[in-house]
C-alpha cells in the first residue's frame, strides 16, 4: 500500500480523514476478535470492547475511546502488544494512535458482541449494561416500567423516579428510595436504569449494587488502582447504588462513596441511592454520610395493600398467559402479605404444577401445593416489620426501636413491639433483646410482662395492641 504524500503528521488529519482500505478493515476486525482471548474476558470488557477504528493514514492506525483516562490506560498496558497484532495482520501497519471521541462515529462498526446481541433478542434474561468498564450490576430486563404495578404505598417512590428520568435538569439530588424488603425497590431502581438509558442514550448510567460497590473499591485498593477507581465513578453522568445498607460500619468504602457523591453533585450528575430505612435511621453509616443521603428527596415504598398486592398479581397472570381464577388471585392477595417477591413466586409454583400436572388451577390445588408456604406464613414475620410497624402506630421514629431512650412516649411501643416479637415470630429472647439494641433477655421478660397486665387492664391499649397485630398478620 501507497502512503499519501505531503500529508505525514496525525495534526493533519484533523483536517482531512482518510478511509481505511478494505485490507485495514479486515486486519482491524481480527484484531478486534483476538483481543478478547490474548487479554482475557475481563481485561476485553473493561478496557478494550468500546476501541472503534476511526482511520488509517501514513502507516497509522488511529481508533478512538470515549474518555481520555481509558486512552491513557490502554496507551501505559496495551497499546503495544495490540499494535504487534495488527502488524502481524498487515504489515504496512507501523503505529497505533488511540484518540478521545466522545460520540464516535465510527467507518466500521465493532464486530457485534455475541452476548449482547443474545440479550437483546432475550427479554426474559437479565443483561448487563452496556459499560465499558464492564463494573455495573446485571440489569432484569423484566424489570420495567411498564411491568411495575403503581399503587397507594409504592406512588410517590414512582413519580419521584419518572421525575428523575424527564427533566431536562437533576430535579433533586439524590433521590432517596427505601422500603422493606421485597416491595419492590430493586424492580424500581432497575426500571430507571433502563428508562434513563433510553431516554438519554448519550449518558453513562451506572447501576451496581453497594455490596459491589464495595468489593470493587476493595479490590481497587488489593491492585493499587484507586486512582482508576475514583476517575471511572467520577465520570459517570447517572450513578444507582442499590442497598446502600451493605455498607454500614465499612468506613473506608464509606469515606470514598462519600468523596464521590460530593464530587458527582458538584458536578449537577444524578445519584439515586435505594435502602431498607430511611436514611436518619441508617445505623453505622457516618452522620455526615447520613445527612447528603437526605439532601434530596426521600420517598417510601410502604408494605404492600390488598388492592395493589391483587393488581400485581393480575399483571403477572396477564404476563405468565395463565388460566387462573380470580378467586384464586384473591386468596393469594389476602394470604401472602410478606413481599411482592414471594408472592409471585407463589403464583410461580401453582402456574408451574397446574402445567406439569395438566391440571385446572383451582383454589383446593392453590391450598395444596402452597401448604408449606401458607402454613409456615404467619412464622414468618419478622422483628423488622414488627418494629416498623409499631412505631407507624404510635408515630415515633424507626431508630428509638434501638435507642436508649427511656421516656414513656418511646419505651411503652418499644414494650409493644417485644410483646408481638415473642408472639408473632420463634425468635429467643436473647435473639428478641439484640434486635432492640442489644437488650439483654431479662428486659424483654419485662417488656412482655408489662404489655400482657396492660392488656388486661386496658381497653383502648388493648385494641391498639390488636389493630398493630391485625396488620402483621393480615
Amino acid at each position: 500500500m501507497s502512503e499519501l504524500t505531503g500529508q505525514s503528521s496525525v495534526s493533519s488529519f484533523k483536517t482531512e480523514s482518510f478511509t481505511p482500505t478494505p485490507e485495514v478493515l479486515a486486519a482491524w476486525q481480527a484484531v478486534y476478535k483476538d483481543m478478547r482471548d490474548e487479554f482475557g474476558e475481563a481485561v476485553y470488557r473493561s478496557w478494550l470492547k468500546p476501541l472503534t477504528l476511526q482511520a488509517y493514514y501514513h502507516g497509522t492506525l488511529e481508533v478512538s475511546v470515549p474518555t481520555r483516562f481509558m486512552r491513557d490506560w490502554i496507551q501505559t498496558h496495551y497499546s503495544k502488544r495490540i499494535l504487534e497484532m495488527a502488524s502481524v495482520k498487515y504489515d504496512d501497519i507501523k503505529r497505533l494512535e488511540i484518540v478521545v471521541v466522545q460520540t464516535a462515529q465510527a467507518v466500521e462498526t465493532a464486530p457485534a458482541d455475541a452476548e449482547a446481541q443474545k440479550a437483546k433478542g432475550n427479554d426474559n434474561k437479565a443483561v448487563t449494561m452496556d459499560d465499558p468498564f464492564d463494573l455495573a450490576s446485571p440489569l432484569d430486563a423484566r424489570y420495567t416500567f411498564d411491568s411495575f404495578v403503581v399503587g397507594k404505598p409504592n406512588a410517590l417512590a414512582h413519580a419521584a423516579a419518572r421525575r428523575v428520568i424527564e427533566s431536562a435538569s437533576v430535579p433533586f439530588n439524590p433521590l432517596f428510595i427505601y422500603g422493606g424488603v421485597g416491595l419492590g425497590k430493586t424492580h424500581l431502581m432497575h426500571a430507571i436504569a433502563w428508562a434513563m438509558k433510553d431516554a438519554h442514550p448519550n449518558k453513562r448510567v451506572m447501576y451496581l449494587s453497594a455490596e459491589k460497590f464495595m468489593y470493587q473499591f476493595v479490590r481497587a485498593i488489593r491492585s493499587n488502582d484507586t486512582m482508576a477507581f475514583k476517575e471511572f465513578f467520577r465520570s459517570v453522568d447517572v450513578l444507582m447504588i442499590d442497598d446502600i445498607q451493605f455498607i454500614s460500619g465499612k468506613e473506608s468504602t464509606q469515606e470514598e462513596f462519600f468523596h464521590t457523591f460530593n464530587a458527582l453533585v458538584d458536578q449537577n450528575k444524578q445519584i439515586i441511592i435505594s435502602a431498607d430505612k430511611a436514611p436518619s435511621d441508617l445505623t453505622g453509616i457516618d452522620e455526615r454520610l447520613r445527612s447528603r443521603l437526605a439532601w434530596g428527596l426521600v420517598a417510601d415504598i410502604q408494605p404492600s395493600t390488598y388492592e395493589l398486592r391483587l393488581g400485581i398479581l393480575q399483571a403477572k397472570r396477564k404476563q405468565l398467559n395463565a388460566n387462573v381464577p380470580d378467586p384464586v388471585l384473591e386468596f393469594l392477595a389476602l394470604k401472602v402479605v410478606s413481599n411482592i417477591r414471594e408472592l409471585e413466586g407463589a403464583l410461580n409454583r401453582i402456574v408451574a404444577h397446574a402445567d406439569v400436572a395438566k391440571s385446572a388451577i383451582t383454589l383446593e390445588s392453590t391450598q395444596e401445593v402452597l401448604s408449606d408456604l401458607l402454613r409456615s406464613h404467619d412464622r414468618r414475620i419478622t422483628i423488622d416489620e414488627i418494629q416498623r410497624k409499631v412505631a407507624e402506630h404510635y408515630n415515633i421514629r424507626l431508630a428509638d426501636m434501638h435507642s436508649a431512650r427511656r421516656s414513656r412516649n418511646v419505651a411503652r411501643p418499644r414494650q409493644v413491639a417485644m410483646f408481638l416479637a415473642k408472639q408473632l415470630t420463634a425468635r429467643s429472647l436473647p435473639e428478641i433483646g439484640r434486635k432492640f439494641g442489644g437488650r439483654d433477655h431479662t428486659t424483654v421478660m419485662h417488656a412482655v410482662r408489662k404489655v400482657e397486665e396492660l392488656v388486661g387492664e386496658d381497653v383502648s391499649f388493648a385494641q391498639d395492641v390488636e389493630v398493630i397485630k391485625r396488620a402483621l398478620t393480615g
